[in-house]
């Protein structure tokens, strides 16, 4: 009984219980043919796997479970790798290279024209300060002048009125 539940629960375990279910169908137990405490060691018929009882113990059984490579008797021959790649032919190689080659210039060439247009970006902004800088000096000096000009003639205006007064006065 031993045996066959450690069978069980072998065949509960995720990779087993796969490949016990790829190899055979679902064994139909019979509760009427049981008896409880036979052994029965043809429970299912698990050509791959061999269960040896090694000693018992107080705390228990104990076994050893093997676990032999598959064997497909009869069935469809599976192969476990993948096909064989070919060879490339020199052809395709040299295809292969000249689309790397163009794609590295490609690519060298959008990162040339990148960095054109960022220095073309920093002149110009360069530029615009310059001009930024001229026209508030221009600005300062005809600002300055008018406002000297401006005065000038209000003197010169104010003169002539004390004069034009002072004649006036005096005729």
């Amino acid at each position: 009984m031993i045996v066959a539940a450690y069978r069980e629960k072998l065949r509960e375990l995720p990779l087993v219980s796969i490949f016990c279910s790829c190899i055979l169908p679902e064994p139909t137990e019979s509760k009427i043919d049981k008896k409880e405490g036979v052994v029965d060691l043809n429970l299912c018929n698990i050509r791959d796997m061999e269960v040896i009882e090694l000693s018992k113990r107080a705390s228990g059984q104990a076994f050893e479970v093997i676990l032999k490579p598959p064997t497909f008797d009869g069935g469809p021959e599976l192969r476990a790798t993948t096909p064989p790649r070919q060879k490339p032919s020199l052809e395709e190689i040299q295809k292969k290279l000249d689309a790397a080659q163009e794609r590295r210039k490609f690519q060298e060439a959008e990162l040339l024209k990148h960095l054109a247009e960022r220095r073309e970006h920093e002149r110009e902004v360069a530029q615009k300060a310059l001009t930024k800088e001229r026209e508030k000096r221009q600005f300062k000096t005809y600002q300055g002048s008018p406002v000297k000009v401006h005065q000038e003639q209000q003197q010169m205006h104010l003169s002539t009125l004390e004069e034009d007064q002072h004649s006036m006065e005096v005729s």
